[in-house]
């Protein structure tokens, strides 16, 4: 079933209002249109709903619409939740308009953002207006698309709807019809998603007190992207200027590793641990953290050792550069 999810004093109400318009949407369908009828008997489960059942632009346009599922290219080292941070700045649209390929070849774009594994954020349907093809500067050969949101469709339903999409390929730009009976819905959230709190991990120097509230009060964009993170950070000790290089990997990435130091002010690293015993756990006050190297990260990714081991090798070299042995609070 799709994980209809509302927060909040009116959660019977939401759910029943979503539930009652998710039905209307699906005798819709079933009635005016016999072709998707027999194809969704065979494509998908009783009990799951594909997004054109919510969104029946789709079905009526299927042929004229390329989705776009939008994630960072990891290959050229990108970070796979780019366009997350695009979309928490309100700069999706011209992040998603450059593209290498002219791949945006239909009049439509059904935009979804790469949250987690085999899930999608809704991101809008654009309707494409041109196309261009770079012939100057550093993006000669590359396209710029000049597109317009379509604000009279599923506006609603922008950074709430989250849909599942199972793929063991890397394409990205897919042609709708021949992919709409994998679009399943997972959650209608009556909050939208926001990342705009996460300034991006080469901004973060974040003071221990503050880090301590956002852990703890939950803040979705910092969780999202900290427990999506292996790799090594920086304590700073602005009382004195030493330094602490430690490394987060495993399952939880970053998040686990930093709600550690929340519980107790040290991690139980060797000289933090002196530090807190002799001056109390007050003395977090003077720690601010932040990130020297990381990498997108999830349990069963295929080489999760390999990256793990990299992130260890980092970690020394960075021990190493900063002398954080000799002169800092590393005891190896």
């Amino acid at each position: 079933m799709p994980r209809i999810i509302y927060k909040g004093p009116s959660f019977k109400e939401g759910v029943d209002a979503i539930a009652e318009s998710l039905k209307r949407h699906e005798q819709e369908i079933l009635s005016t249109n016999t072709h998707y009828e027999s194809r969704n008997e065979k494509k998908y489960k009783e009990n799951e709903m594909i997004i054109s059942q919510i969104i029946p632009f789709l079905r009526e346009n299927e042929n004229e619409i390329k989705i776009n599922l939008a994630s960072g290219n990891t290959v050229k080292g990108i970070d796979k939740l780019e366009p997350c941070f695009e979309y928490s700045k309100g700069t999706f649209k011209e992040w998603q308009e450059r593209q290498d390929l002219d791949s945006f070849n239909r009049k439509y774009i059904l935009s979804l953002i790469y949250i987690d594994k085999d899930e999608y954020l809704f991101a809008g349907i654009y309707e494409k207006v041109s196309t261009k093809k770079e012939t100057e500067g550093e993006r000669t050969g590359k396209y710029t698309y000049e597109t317009k949101l379509l604000n009279d469709i599923s506006q609603e339903l922008i950074g709430r709807l989250i849909v599942s999409l199972k793929k063991d390929f890397r394409r990205w730009d897919l042609n709708y019809e021949n992919n709409y009976d994998k679009l399943i819905v997972l959650e209608l959230r009556k909050q939208k998603f926001e990342f705009s709190t996460f300034p991006g991990f080469s901004e973060v120097d974040v003071p221990f007190n503050v880090l301590k509230d956002i852990i703890n009060s939950n803040v979705y964009s910092w969780n999202f992207a900290l427990s999506n993170h292996i790799g090594v950070y920086l304590i700073s000790d602005k009382s004195n200027g030493k330094l602490y290089v430690g490394s987060a990997t495993g399952e939880g990435g970053f998040l686990q590793r930093w709600s550690d130091y929340i519980k107790n002010g040290h991690g139980e690293n060797e000289k933090l641990k002196e530090l807190i015993d002799i001056n109390g756990y007050d003395y977090t006050s003077n720690f601010s953290f932040s990130f020297l190297d990381q990498f997108y990260f999830y349990p069963d990714m295929k080489n999760k050792e390999e990256k793990e081991k990299e992130v260890l090798e980092m970690e020394n070299k960075w021990k190493e550069k900063l002398l954080t042995r000799e002169f800092g609070y590393n005891a190896n």
